[in-house]
């Protein structure tokens, strides 16, 4: 089992944890976790591009002119592609750009996004994380405590109002709950701070 520091909220270490072998020790696989990236990126893609084509666009119910006999091009419709103004042909439509990977895929990739955090030792574990009000001071003052003055991620076991509040006007630092930790989160932060219960029930989640 890998074995990291305890700290607590003032940035003094007070022991050592021992996190879940099978969520904490997993050899990254590079290739789920590119898969799992492009599967969260794609599925928040709106996907509401568009154009008219030749039914849509002004116009067009009349022949402009008769098939033969005036030296022009045969035409049909003023809404046709080659016409300005007209349809748009193969143009994007709205479509939805999300997909799903399979269940053990999904689930090889958060370990592998949260074993790759440990091995390259940017994961912190603190005793507990409790501010009395939401106040960005007392958040930046924890933050400080611990060195870490880049894009951090922070779990908590639970949803609280009170840490996500604080967090919430620092740039680069995100709050999320130990049910909502992600792939694209964990990989697109520098350092990851996780409490000790939160870091027991992911252990327990996806063991």
């Amino acid at each position: 089992m890998p074995k990291v520091a305890l700290y607590n909220q003032t940035g003094s270490q007070v022991g050592e944890i021992e996190l879940a072998d099978a969520v904490f020790g997993v050899e990254p696989n590079e290739s789920v976790l590119y898969d799992a990236v492009v599967m969260q990126q794609a599925s928040r893609r709106q996907g509401t591009h568009a154009v008219k084509n030749r039914s849509e666009v002004r116009g067009g119910g009349r022949k402009p002119w008769r098939q033969k006999g005036t030296g022009r091009a045969r035409q049909g419709s003023i809404r046709s592609p080659q016409w300005r103004g007209g349809g748009i042909v193969f143009g994007p439509t709205p479509r939805s750009y999300s997909f799903k990977l399979p269940k053990k895929v999904r689930r090889l990739a958060i370990k592998s996004a949260l074993s790759s955090k440990v091995l390259d030792n940017d994961i912190l574990v603190l005793e507990n994380l409790v501010l009395d009000a939401p106040k960005t001071k007392e958040m930046v003052k924890v933050l400080s405590a611990l060195s870490l003055d880049k894009k951090v991620l922070v779990v908590t076991s639970e949803t609280d109002s009170a840490v996500e509040l604080s967090a919430r006007n620092i740039p680069g630092v995100t709050v999320v709950n130990a049910n909502g930790v992600n792939v694209l989160d964990v990989l697109n932060h520098n350092k990851l701070v996780i409490t000790k219960e939160a870091a027991e029930k992911v252990g327990e989640v996806l063991a």
